[in-house]
């Protein structure tokens, strides 16, 4: 089941029933202002995660993104709508950019902003149906525990646990975990890497990693739609039409899977009220989720469609 809304999302959000979707996974504004965009001049309030939190079933779990000089800001609106906030995953990537202003006359090599490496992301949890322990919830509701076993990151590796090799036996009180091998992979941890930032970090094998959304992945069915004219001007030379997908904060589809994938049981509902250019949504329809996505702005709205048919 996919449904695509074309709509400011609180307007939609009122029109779900409650405990309607399994898992919500959303890149939201931020309230940077970015490129001096209208929708980015705040983050959701905390009648839009009240709205959210009504929709998802109870267990349920939020990944919502968001930007380090505002995060904090986010968080609290969503603990205040009633989420109980679990984690925080970091987002680390090494081809970020620094917006940074160079100052001169006597300050050379000054500057005023750092190079941007990282984007927090929250985990959050609606509460438990009242009385029930997470197992229970989890039989009532399928929501409530996390996807560890299918989150995993590959390994060959032998852990670090006391191990007889002659006799094939796990030593002392770690013998109840069992075979020192993990044929599963290592737990899912609160670290997730692009490629260039696991190549600097060394050990990948412990962290899952994807690259950065490549200009294919971005426009991938979208042939035929209409580039956007630049705008800006650089001397008397108006600067290239842009791709179709030109959204600025298009995340990788791999890593929209793995979060989906995280959160979600099988067959669940995944809801993105923030859906910009419908990455949350190409990761759904690829690991056979439902997905309901909004997207107020009508420019990006086409493109998420595009994408998200097409896949």
């Amino acid at each position: 089941m996919i449904q695509l809304y074309q709509s400011d999302c609180l307007e939609v959000l009122k029109s779900l029933a409650n405990d309607s979707v399994h898992a919500i996974v959303t890149d939201p504004p931020y309230g940077l202002a970015f490129m001096n965009k209208r929708w980015d001049y705040d983050v959701p309030s905390v009648e839009v995660w009240q709205e959210v939190l009504r929709v998802l079933k109870p267990g349920g779990h939020l990944l919502s993104f968001g930007g380090t000089r505002t995060y904090h800001r986010m968080v609290v609106n969503i603990e205040d709508a009633g989420f109980e906030i679990r984690d925080q995953i970091q987002w680390l990537y090494g081809s970020g950019f620094p917006k940074s202003h160079n100052l001169k006359d006597g300050w050379q090599g000054w500057g005023t902003a750092l190079k941007p490496a990282n984007e927090p992301i929250v985990l959050a949890r609606k509460p438990l149906e009242k009385g029930l322990t997470v197992a229970e919830n989890v039989l009532k509701w399928g929501c409530g525990a996390i996807n560890v076993d299918g989150s995993r990151i590959g390994t060959n590796e032998k852990l670090a646990r006391p191990f007889n090799e002659a006799n094939n036996e796990i030593l002392g009180k770690y013998a109840r975990f069992g075979n020192p091998v993990e044929p599963l992979g290592r737990w899912p941890a609160n670290l997730l890497l692009d490629e260039d930032a696991a190549a600097m970090l060394g050990e990948t094998s412990r962290f899952f990693y994807v690259a950065k959304a490549s200009k294919s992945e971005r426009n991938a069915g979208l042939e035929g739609m209409p580039k956007k004219l630049g705008g800006a001007k650089s001397g008397a030379e108006t600067r290239p039409d842009r791709p179709p997908n030109h959204h600025p904060t298009v995340k990788p589809i791999k890593l929209m899977q793995y979060l989906v994938k995280l959160i979600t049981p099988p067959n669940g509902i995944v809801l993105d009220p923030f859906m910009g250019s419908g990455s949350t949504g190409v990761a759904c329809k690829k690991l056979g989720f439902g997905f309901l996505g909004i997207e107020r702005e009508q420019e990006y709205f086409e493109i998420a469609k595009n994408r998200i048919n097409n896949t």
